[in-house]
């Protein structure tokens, strides 16, 4: 070589016995990095990565997490959204959801835009959607936000920035909201890369990376936060009664006795930690020792951030009760608390329903219950609870993470049949069970096998159920509990006010019917369903369909059938008309066979549309229709409803 800028590397194949000796380098090598960066045995307080490396923007990602503070605060809260099953229809309800009224700063709905558009339509872009494995979620909220006049400029330049770290272009949409205390912005973001692949972004680039890009920018916009401004945003969390940067340096401070000194060479950063422990003090939450130190109570991290989401509580109560106009005092604000044991029930009307965590998707309802109290009920995640619209009457029951009867059946088969179980062996282990009694198993199966129990279902219907199977099926129950929390039962999808001269059967006359069993508090809700009550028994005495006796009101026999009648025979006659069909109505016995349209919601009840080729009728709804919507069904009217019937061997063979 003349000189050193001559050399060029050959590359081949390994030659014998290098592959071991490449290994043994290798891991050098990865011992060294491991090495440098802290490896598993770093020394202690040296800073950790959150996570994987897989995925775009991981270089990035941990080089902005190793960067300090200063900047603007910027919360930026991130999830990933699986689209399967539910999750298309969620995520069409969400992008819905982010449109409301009221989020504007002239309390307008909101509207979406993108990279080059101040309005755009969130059909198309759920379109391009469709095939989508996931989508990513992410909710942008500058402390300072309130200094921005628009918040637009701002994400377009944060998408852009992420594209640039991410290596591809980005098909995202945004709405702005000005409807809290922090205007903050919602984006959501397609699970697509530009080549048509999935998107993968490293998790160091989804917890820190956004973030620290969004600071910048806003150090950009409104310049760095001055020392004054510093001190006074910290000044502020000394007296509030949630998780504040205070605590967690104190918490970070505290020995293993969970005690912590005031004094600190800062005479601005003790005079805050005096301070704040002074209030802890105050709240309980603190014990004062001697000479400045404290004992920090146990749990205090979890308690504080209790009280900061019970007081977020509190202000979307009030700020729902005074939009609406209701008298309701503070001391009747409560908290819905399920009881595990499953005995509890709140009846009432729901005021509104909203996000508790937008991120995650957990959902709460405000319902003016029937005992003259204001509840707050946390729902669990949007896309396990059916649409309730406001105004609707509504039963909140607790749910129990247990075992059913079906699932200690399912495991006695089971281990009588060497771990397998099927619709067939179910009737000849037990003759006095019917084939839709046995079908009512499959379909628990059925739900434990999408929730990851470790069922297996062969091509002839034959199940493989695992030895822990009661094991597996109470953790699971568990998972769900988390998830969905509560059971709701719409009594009535009317408000209260259109069921007191209603040509239906009412919620208002089926509680009648029951000799008046809801026990209600002579205020709020509960005076108003007192109220409804009564003007409902005079409409149902003049109509000749009940009579006063001794001072009570009986309705009279079949009452209840020629109201429902009444509407059934009403709605059916639309139906015609839109149709272009005559409607003819189910007799126990008849077949069905047809079309399952869709679910007509009446006073009444609700019912299932299904259309043949030259009429059609209305049957009774039963929630496990909804997997069959648009499909052909067939089934035997009964008494008390229809047996519906699929072939062996697919989801459900049959709903009773």
């Amino acid at each position: 070589m003349a000189d050193d800028d001559e050399f060029e590397p050959k590359l081949g194949r390994q030659r014998s016995g290098g592959g071991k000796r490449a290994r043994r380098y290798l891991g050098r090598v990865i011992a060294a990095a491991n090495l440098a960066r802290g490896g598993p045995f770093r020394a202690r307080g040296a800073k950790a990565y959150s996570g994987a490396r897989h995925g775009r923007g991981a270089g990035v990602g941990r080089l902005l997490a190793t960067r300090g503070g200063g900047h603007r605060r910027v919360i930026v809260k991130a999830s990933i959204v699986r689209l399967a099953g539910k999750g298309a229809g969620a995520a069409a309800a969400h992008l819905r959801y982010l449109q409301r009224d009221g989020v504007t700063r002239e309390g307008e709905p909101g509207t979406l835009y993108d990279r080059e558009s101040d309005t755009v339509d969130a059909g198309p872009f759920r379109q391009r959607g469709q095939e989508d494995r996931h989508q990513f979620r992410f909710i942008v909220s500058a402390e300072d936000g309130d200094q921005y006049d628009d918040l637009k400029p701002l994400t377009r330049r944060l998408m852009a920035q992420l594209e640039i770290d991410l290596g591809t272009k980005l098909d995202w949409v945004a709405v702005d909201h000005f409807n809290t205390g922090h205007p903050h912005t919602h984006v959501v973001v397609r699970g697509y890369d530009d080549r048509g692949k999935d998107l993968v972004i490293a998790r160091d680039y989804l917890t820190r990376g956004i973030r620290e890009r969004a600071a910048e920018l806003a150090d950009l916009d409104l310049g760095p936060p001055t020392e004054r401004e510093l001190t006074a945003r910290l000044r502020r969390e000394v007296d509030a009664e949630r998780l504040t940067s205070i605590d967690r340096a104190l918490l970070k401070d505290a020995g293993r006795l969970g005690e912590v000194d005031a004094a600190h060479a800062d005479h601005s950063e003790q005079s805050l930690r005096a301070g704040r422990l002074a209030k802890l003090a105050r709240m309980g939450l603190a014990e004062s020792l001697s000479r400045g130190r404290y004992r920090l109570a146990e749990g205090l991290e979890q308690t504080l951030k209790r009280m900061g989401e019970r007081g977020d509580i509190v202000r979307s109560m009030q700020r729902a009760i005074t939009e609406r106009g209701l008298d309701r005092a503070t001391a009747d604000q409560v908290i819905f608390e399920p009881d595990r044991s499953g005995g509890d029930r709140l009846v009432g009307r729901v005021i509104l329903r909203g996000l508790a965590d937008e991120a995650a998707d957990r959902h709460y309802l405000i319902v003016d219950g029937v005992d003259g109290r204001t509840h707050y009920v946390d729902i669990g995640q949007g896309v396990e609870t059916d649409f309730v619209a406001e105004g609707s009457i509504i039963a909140v029951t607790s749910r129990v993470a247990s075992v059913r009867a079906a699932d200690r059946v399912i495991a006695e088969i089971a281990s009588r049949h060497a771990g397998a179980y099927d619709v067939d062996t179910h009737l000849a282990s037990d003759r006095s069970a019917s084939e839709e009694f046995a079908a009512a198993h499959v379909r628990r199966l059925e739900a434990a096998r999408r929730g990851g129990v470790g069922v297996e279902r062969s091509s002839a219907g034959r199940w493989s159920i695992p030895a822990d199977y009661l094991d597996r099926i109470e953790r699971w129950e568990t998972r769900r509990l988390r998830d969905r929390p509560v059971d709701i039962e719409t009594l009535s999808a009317r408000p209260l006010e259109q069921l007191i001269a209603a040509d239906a059967a009412t919620w208002l006359d089926r509680d009648l019917e029951s000799g008046g069993a809801l026990v209600v508090r002579a205020s709020g809700f509960g005076q108003e369903i007192g109220e409804a009550r009564e003007a409902r028994r005079r409409w149902l005495v003049a109509q000749g369909l009940a009579e006063v006796d001794e001072g009570s009101v009986r309705l009279h026999a079949g009452a209840l059938s020629v109201l429902r009648q009444r509407e059934f025979l009403r709605a059916a006659a639309t139906l015609s008309g839109e149709l272009g069909k005559p409607f003819v109505d189910g007799r126990p016995g008849d077949r069905i066979d047809g079309v399952l349209k869709r679910r007509i919601d009446l006073i009444s009840g609700r019912f299932a549309l299904v259309e043949r080729s030259h009429d059609f009728t209305l049957v009774p709804w039963r929630p496990a229709l909804e997997q069959a919507r648009g499909k052909p069904v067939s089934g035997l009217m009964r008494e008390q409803g229809v047996s519906w019937s699929w072939q062996r061997g697919r989801p459900g063979p049959s709903i009773s």
